[in-house]
């Protein structure tokens, strides 16, 4: 059974975070190279810093991102690290958000685990914790028919897209929303919805890796896989190589790491 304690809120700049990452710095020197992100992938850091600038007018946001906590699993502790991508916190309630940029609707589901355990170990802190995905959709398909005719192209993908539907239907903790001033629950997780348009009105076409055509070229079965992190349990850390999201990617931009 894994339990957690002694949480805390700290900005990147804490001494012991910082020494951390300089750890994982190291042991990074010796690993092997990966290859370079995707356009996809710097798609998806370019969103996330187009939906903070967006959505801080809105929200008091904290620059405490960071959430230091104690796990303990078989009589163990272990001390861990997890990056928040927004977070707004009162007296009585924190609100956490997550950006995700994908045409995958099951990357709500890996998400949900994580953001659960998030959750969890914020109720350390607060009684209630409203959490938010902000989800930018590049690609899901919008109904069975284009899941049919995606099956049946030349390259079909190895396993049938979900639909946002399904995936909503299926998991009942979480709830699409129009916006932010939807009621929050306290239980549920929120999911509000961008396209790639309202990326580029609020950041400009100029500003964004949209050229993906190179990456749907990439030889899937020879590429070396991108190997997940252990510097954040972030909501990404679980999912598969051919997904949108690269872990070690998000977590190295997250931390500085070139």
């Amino acid at each position: 059974m894994v339990t957690y304690a002694r949480s805390r809120l700290l900005t990147a700049d804490d001494k012991r975070y910082r020494a951390y990452v300089d750890g994982f710095k190291l042991q990074r020197k010796n690993n092997k190279a990966i290859r370079p992100p995707r356009q996809r992938d710097l798609f998806g850091g370019e969103a996330e810093a187009a939906l903070r600038t967006w959505l801080a007018p809105q929200v008091e946001l904290d620059d405490r991102r960071i959430i230091e906590y104690e796990e303990r699993r078989n009589k163990r502790a272990f001390i861990k690290y997890r990056e928040v991508d927004a977070i707004s916190v009162d007296e009585r309630a924190i609100w956490a958000f997550e950006f995700k940029a994908s045409r995958s609707a099951s990357s709500l589901r890996r998400a949900v685990g994580q953001l659960q355990e998030t959750r969890q170990i914020l109720k350390l802190l607060r009684h209630t914790i409203r959490v938010t995905i902000l989800l930018v959709d590049t690609g899901i398909p919008a109904d069975a028919a284009e899941v049919d005719a995606l099956m049946a192209a030349e390259r079909p993908p190895s396993r049938r897209p979900e639909l946002l539907s399904e995936v909503l239907a299926a998991m009942p903790i979480l709830r699409l929303v129009d916006s932010l001033d939807a009621h929050g629950d306290g239980e549920l997780i929120d999911v509000l919805r961008f396209s790639v348009d309202d990326i580029i009105a609020l950041v400009g076409v100029e500003n964004l890796h949209l050229d993906w055509v190179a990456d749907e070229e990439e030889p899937e079965d020879d590429a070396e896989p991108r190997p997940t992190s252990s510097l954040y349990a972030s909501s990404s850390d679980d999912e598969s190589p051919d997904d949108d999201d690269n872990p070690l990617a998000a977590a190295m931009r997250k931390a500085g790491i070139k």
